[in-house]
């Protein structure tokens, strides 16, 4: 029988939109395991507003940026939950196990090399624990997935072929705030990819050894929109300009991001809504990678930033057969007459159902050598992230229940997924394949070996 934990005293760094999962978290369902006691951000407006959507948190103590670790020391934090922009990760991780807290952070573990080593020699010298938000993990259709390749069913894993589609709502988000510049989340193959990436090395239990690499922006920014003939655009979305189109995002159409960014930038001159074909751009739109995993198998990969749909396909191939996981995520995007995106799951006939609530399925097949194939059945589940969001609050608040699919994830995995990231934009700077081993992680690169010890004669070597 699963013992809850104790109610334990929680630090909140950066108080944007990824936060407020945490902070309903606390306030809510996990209220009586949790407090918040101090919470920082660079921009001051956004905690005010998020503080008055949620008056069950009290009056959290609040802090600067730089002081994270007196602050740890002052109010006797025992976790910082850290939620800011990638490229801080690394500092307010190493700061807070450092004071004497544990951490836990959204993906990507860290933007660099640099960040890996800090983060694996802070584990080791202090022996606290570090716990990565993979909540796609918690997905009961990649779990299902997952069951079905560790079940022996297909054989042996070997090769994977994993599509990611962003459509024009989400993908192109990415392109509109501080995403979009390289030097801040590492690019779409460190910041989002980081997902896809832990899924693969989770369900095929196997370690990554050598990326290559190609792509580029191909659609978004200046260059393409004057290629395209799309002529002057305003610098953002927001305001009454006649040139708006159904790639500017107007902050005042949506009460979050009104409350959030706009109403809160007199504070730090932060802009959520840049347009995406406006210059400064410096990441990739279009990227396709080929990695070998150390148990031999090899994955393509392909990820698209302006797709018309939103969801992903997996197939993986084994020594007995073959699964296929189709997922729609968003069918369609449209916009009303007041810039509010719309979204229409059913405009996906193939994977229509007969079910009114739920009118899009995601899909599993297996089939065997020589053999009919069969639909495994996928759990119904609410929420984010294909209903993964819940279950993952419930082991990070709660404590982590025996799982045989081994969904929790630490440093360790975040190394393992983020590393894929940094051989590929490595691979996108040289045009040349990058072996993991090649890349400085000092004490994270011996993390890495001791999760999975490459096989000898394995793929990569």
């Amino acid at each position: 029988m699963h013992t809850p934990s104790p109610r334990l005293r929680y630090a909140l760094v950066g108080s944007g939109s990824r936060a407020q999962m945490y902070l309903d978290a606390i306030a809510g369902e996990h209220a009586d395991v949790a407090e918040l006691v101090a919470w920082t951000d660079t921009n001051p407006g956004r905690q005010q507003w998020s503080l008055a959507q949620r008056p069950e948190l009290g009056s959290p103590v609040r802090f600067e940026p730089d002081a994270l670790a007196d602050a740890i020391r002052t109010h006797r934090i025992d976790r910082v939950v850290i939620t800011s922009p990638d490229f801080t990760h690394a500092d307010y991780i190493v700061e807070s196990l450092e004071a004497g807290a544990d951490a836990i952070v959204e993906k990507p573990l860290t933007t660099t090399e640099d960040g890996v080593r800090r983060i694996a020699e802070a584990v080791e010298r202090t022996g606290r624990t570090v716990t990565i938000t993979f909540n796609y993990r918690y997905s009961p259709r990649n779990s299902e997935l997952k069951r079905v390749i560790a079940s022996g069913e297909i054989g042996e894993v070997t090769s994977v072929h994993f599509e990611w589609m962003l459509d024009t709502a989400h993908g192109a988000d990415y392109f509109r705030r501080w995403h979009r510049e390289k030097a801040n989340s590492g690019g779409l193959l460190i910041h989002k990819s980081s997902h896809h990436f832990d899924l693969v090395n989770w369900w095929l239990a196997a370690a990554p050894t050598r990326v290559f690499a190609s792509g580029g922006l191909r659609f978004y920014g200046a260059s393409n929109a004057e290629a395209r003939g799309l002529g002057p655009r305003p610098s953002r979305g927001t305001g009454d300009s006649p040139l708006r189109d159904a790639f500017s995002l107007d902050l005042r159409t949506d009460p979050v991001w009104e409350g959030l960014y706009l109403q809160q930038e007199s504070f730090d001159g932060y802009l959520r809504d840049r347009d995406v074909f406006d210059e400064g751009i410096t990441i990739e739109d279009n990227l396709s990678l080929v990695v070998d995993y150390d148990q031999g198998a090899s994955m393509s990969y392909s990820l698209t930033a302006h797709s018309p749909w939103e969801g992903y396909t997996v197939s993986v191939n084994g020594t007995k057969g073959r699964a296929e996981l189709s997922v729609v995520e968003r069918g369609i995007v449209l916009v009303d007459e007041d810039g509010r995106t719309v979204v229409d799951p059913s405009a996906r006939p193939d994977l229509v159902t007969d079910d009114p609530a739920r009118p899009v399925a995601d899909r599993l097949l297996v089939q065997n050598h020589f053999g009919t194939a069969r639909e495994v059945p996928i759990p119904v589940a609410e929420g984010g992230h294909g209903g993964g969001d819940a279950q993952l609050l419930r082991d990070v608040f709660e404590g982590a229940r025996p799982d045989p699919l081994g969904r929790t994830a630490g440093w360790l995995e975040g190394v393992r997924s983020v590393v894929v990231g940094l051989a590929g934009n490595r691979s996108l700077e040289t045009g040349q394949a990058v072996r993991i081993a090649e890349l400085d992680l000092g004490a994270g690169a011996q993390a890495l070996e001791r999760v999975a010890p490459r096989t000898a004669g394995a793929m990569g070597r």
